[in-house]
C-alpha cells in the first residue's frame, strides 16, 4: 500500500512539474495576470470551461491562443459574429458520389467543435440560437446532427471570451449557457509595472518561441488524479451552506434577500469543490482547505448568483453578494 502511495505521489510530482512548466511558458508571452492563468489552468484540471470578460486590448485571445500552443491538443478558433449559423460551428451534410457506382449520399462535414480546445472568441457577439449551438457539446460532450450522435474528443474544453455587456452589438449569454460554464473569469487592467513591461516587449522585434510541455493524456490524468483530493465533510457541509444561503426563496441571510433575484443551483456546489480540488493538487497539495474554496468561490458564483434590478441600480453585484456569505458562514457551525 505504501508502495503505490508512493507512486502516486511521485506522478502528482511530475505532473505539476509539467504545470509549472506550463505556467513558465504562458509567462514568456503573458505578462502578470497570473490570478487569471491560474483559473484557467483550474477549469483545464476540473475538465470545465471558462468564461473570460474583459474590455478589448486586455489580451483575452492572446491568453488562450497562447495556453492552447503550449500544450499537445488540437486548437480551433471560432470568431463569433452576427451572422455565424450554427452548422458554422457543429458542420454540415455536403452531397457527394461514390464514382465507382454512380450513387449519391450525403456526408457529414466535422465543423471547428472537433477539436480539444476550442476559442469561441467575443462569444456574446452572435444572436443566441446560435450560442446555443454549444449547449449539448460542453454538457454531453457530443453534438447531434439530423438524428446521429457525433462523440467529441476528449479532453475537451471551450474557452469563451466576451466584451462587457454594456457594450453595443453584444448579445446577453442565455443563463442555461452561462451555468455550463464551470467558471467565469473577469480580466481587469494591468498594474502600471505590468503594462511597461508590455509595452517594451509588444514593440520589437522579439518574438517568444512556445514550447509544447504538457499532452493530452497528462491532463486527462490530473482529472483523474483531482476527483480522489480528499475534502472534509465540514468543508463539504460549508459548500452547502454558502450555496443553499444564495437563494433568496429559503435563505435567512437578509442581504441575499434584499439583493438577489435567484440564487445558485446544486451544479455550483459541484463546481466549487472541484475546482477548489484543482487549485489544491495544483499547488501540489492533497486536500482541500477553507482558502481553496474561498478562492474559487466568486468565480464560480459569479454567474449562478443572480441579483435583482434594485441590486443593479445600487451597484450591488453577485461579487459582493458572495463576499458577504463568505464572511458570515462559519466552517461546522
Amino acid at each position: 500500500m505504501n508502495k503505490e502511495l508512493a507512486s502516486i505521489e511521485r506522478e502528482i510530482d511530475t505532473l505539476t512539474e509539467k504545470l509549472q512548466n506550463l505556467r513558465k511558458e504562458i509567462a514568456k508571452v503573458i505578462t502578470g495576470q497570473e490570478e487569471t492563468i491560474e483559473q484557467l489552468l483550474i477549469t483545464f484540471l476540473a475538465g470545465g470551461h471558462a468564461l473570460l470578460e474583459g474590455v478589448p486590448g486586455l489580451a483575452k485571445t492572446l491568453m488562450i491562443r497562447t495556453l492552447a500552443q503550449a500544450i499537445d491538443l488540437k486548437f480551433k478558433r471560432i470568431q463569433f459574429t452576427p451572422d455565424l449559423m450554427p452548422s458554422d460551428i457543429i458542420g454540415t451534410e455536403i452531397l457527394e458520389e461514390d464514382y465507382s457506382t454512380g450513387k449519391k449520399f450525403f456526408k457529414f462535414n466535422k465543423g471547428p467543435i472537433f477539436s480539444n480546445i476550442i476559442l469561441a472568441d467575443e462569444i456574446n457577439r452572435t444572436p443566441p440560437k446560435t450560442q446555443a449551438a454549444l449547449l449539448e457539446a460542453m454538457q454531453e460532450f457530443e453534438v447531434t446532427y439530423s438524428g446521429k450522435t457525433y462523440e467529441l474528443d476528449k479532453p475537451f474544453f471551450i474557452l469563451a471570451t466576451q466584451n462587457p455587456i454594456e457594450q453595443s452589438g453584444t448579445f446577453v449569454l442565455p443563463e442555461a449557457q452561462q451555468d455550463r460554464f464551470l467558471l467565469y473569469i473577469k480580466i481587469g487592467y494591468p498594474t502600471a509595472s505590468d503594462e511597461t513591461t508590455i509595452l517594451k516587449n509588444t514593440t520589437g522585434v522579439k518574438k517568444a518561441t512556445l514550447n509544447k510541455v504538457i499532452s493530452g493524456e497528462d491532463i486527462i490524468r490530473l482529472q483523474q488524479l483531482v476527483r480522489e483530493v480528499p475534502i472534509s465533510d465540514d468543508l463539504i457541509s460549508f459548500v452547502s451552506k454558502v450555496i443553499r444561503a444564495t437563494r433568496p426563496e429559503t435563505t435567512s441571510v437578509s442581504y441575499v434577500k434584499e439583493w438577489v433575484n435567484w440564487g445558485a443551483g446544486p451544479r455550483a456546489g459541484q463546481a466549487m469543490i472541484l475546482t477548489a480540488k484543482a487549485r489544491a493538487l495544483a499547488q501540489g497539495r492533497l486536500s482541500v482547505t477553507l482558502e481553496d474554496l474561498k478562492q474559487v468561490a466568486i468565480p464560480v458564483l459569479r454567474h449562478r448568483v443572480i441579483v435583482n434590478f434594485r441590486a443593479e441600480s445600487e451597484g450591488i453585484t453577485s461579487d459582493e453578494v458572495t463576499n458577504h456569505l463568505l464572511e458570515q458562514i462559519q466552517v461546522g457551525k
